[in-house]
């Protein structure tokens, strides 16, 4: 395959008919092991090594055999490929990561994250991912191996102001817990297997960066925040489905304008110039709901983006009244149908 011509694709009818966690040691087990960093016994050295590609953290063997780590690293211009695994059971505290996410795929064994106050029990159909600015602990299980991407936030921020087509509001903020058998976490993993593979066969990351490699290493950020539940996942939805109608283009400006007043259907109807049942069609085919429960969605989704801000962060009384809820109970109720959580653990 040219180097001009790559594209990040790959067949994963393997994981999706057979036990994934067998495909994933079966075919995956080798990925980027020509690009070895680490082969060592020493804890030491594991962290210092393992440090100088990530982050500064600190690391402790629990129990099971002798460490043996193994560390295999290509890294791009904005972001890394990683696969790791340290043999013995151990104990990971990265604190914040500060700068990048970290996606980690486990590619055998298991992992137990806890991160924004939330335990992701990580394995062959749960992936995870870490927030730069949300403290983190973890404990790899004996034998786990885990394929990782590490993304500079810089690169993140700027994928995402290209694919909403305005500046952020604040930090993009990812669900912890990917999960690998949804159509989301597959084509995730999917992008990243291909990216490893692509640099195993020299097509990526081999010289000097190009924009082959530019391309590629914002693709690959692109597909995290299309693929994977975030703070700005509205924002995307809104952006990638907006209907071509001019009436229907109304309606959602109108209501995007207006979210914390107490909207009828009526008054999105008018505003747009169009019947209620008309406009009920019309987000029906855009968005397959109702124009309330899109507008409840929006509003869910906004209180979440302000739950989980860092600084100045209000109430979730005051969240749930500043994004148009009447009703603090039912805001509480409606917010764990979404996001299957109370409002009040949001970290």
């Amino acid at each position: 395959m040219g180097r001009g011509c790559f594209k990040l694709e790959i067949n994963v009818t393997l994981a999706q008919t057979l036990n994934m966690a067998q495909a994933m040691h079966l075919a995956l087990d080798g990925l980027l092991a020509g690009f070895p960093i680490l082969r060592t016994e020493d804890l030491s050295e594991a962290r210092e090594v393992v440090g100088r590609a990530f982050c500064d953290h600190r690391l402790d063997i629990r129990q099971g055999t002798r460490l043996a780590v193994q560390h295999d690293h290509i890294g791009g211009a904005e972001l890394s490929l990683n696969a790791l695994g340290y043999g013995a059971e151990v104990a990971i505290d990265p604190g914040r990561l500060e700068d990048f996410y970290l996606l980690q795929f486990p590619l055998r064994g298991q992992a137990r994250i806890t991160h924004r106050g939330e335990v992701v029990e990580a394995g062959a159909q749960v992936a995870t991912i870490l927030n730069p600015d949300r403290e983190t602990t973890m404990i790899w299980g004996q034998g786990c191996r885990k394929l990782l991407l590490q993304v500079n936030k810089g690169l993140l921020d700027r994928a995402a102001e290209s694919l909403i087509g305005a500046p952020l509001p604040g930090a993009v903020r990812f669900d912890p817990r990917v999960d690998l058998t949804r159509a989301g976490g597959q084509r995730l993993f999917g992008r990243v297997v291909a990216a490893a593979r692509a640099a195993g066969d020299g097509d990526l990351w081999s010289g000097d960066p190009g924009l082959n490699e530019a391309w590629a290493e914002l693709q690959l950020a692109s597909v995290l925040l299309e693929s994977q539940p975030s703070n700005v996942s509205h924002m995307l939805w809104r952006a990638t489905r907006a209907p071509q109608s001019r009436q229907m283009r109304r309606a959602l400006e109108y209501l995007h304008e207006n979210i914390a007043d107490p909207l009828r259907v009526e008054d999105i109807a008018k505003a747009a110039g169009l019947n209620v049942r008309s406009l009920q069609l019309g987000f029906k085919s855009a968005f397959g709901v109702s124009p309330m429960r899109y507008l409840r969605d929006v509003r869910l989704d906004m209180a979440r983006y302000m739950l989980a801000r860092r600084l100045n962060r209000a109430s979730v009384t005051e969240v749930a009244y500043s994004v148009g809820f009447s009703h603090l109970g039912r805001f509480s109720r409606d917010y764990r149908d979404r996001f299957g959580e109370s409002p009040s653990v949001v970290q």
